[in-house]
């Protein structure tokens, strides 16, 4: 069965750090891209950060870069994304989802993050 579950959400003030996780299993994590999204209730997705199976090449969206980081464990089967959280407009819930030929093909139930101080 495919699985990928996210952990480490949680409440931080603004200026605060996190760092998620997400596990994989039920599938060969070493041969997909993986991504993190995040998305608020009533709006649109919106990437956060990819990297890639192979060369581990990275992308950030734009309203992270310098503040988020990701890498993975591909040992593990692991996906991380370490996040230095500005403001109350980074709470969201964050998703990771699993790539293979330029689509989305497995996602994870997603982890609630809060910033508030």
């Amino acid at each position: 069965q495919v699985q990928l579950v996210e952990s480490g959400g949680g409440l931080v003030q603004p200026g605060g750090s996190l760092r998620l996780s997400c596990v994989a299993s039920g599938f060969v994590f070493s041969g997909y891209a993986m991504s993190w999204y995040r998305q608020a209730p009533g709006q649109q997705r919106e990437l956060v950060a990819g990297i890639r199976r192979a060369d581990g090449d990275l992308e950030y969206g734009d309203a992270v870069k310098g503040r988020f980081t990701t890498d993975r464990d591909n040992a593990q089967n692991t996906v991380y994304l370490e996040m230095h959280l500005r403001s109350p407009d980074d709470a969201d819930v964050y998703y990771c989802d699993a790539w293979n030929y330029g689509q989305i093909v497995y996602w994870g139930e997603g982890t609630q993050v809060t910033v508030s101080s």
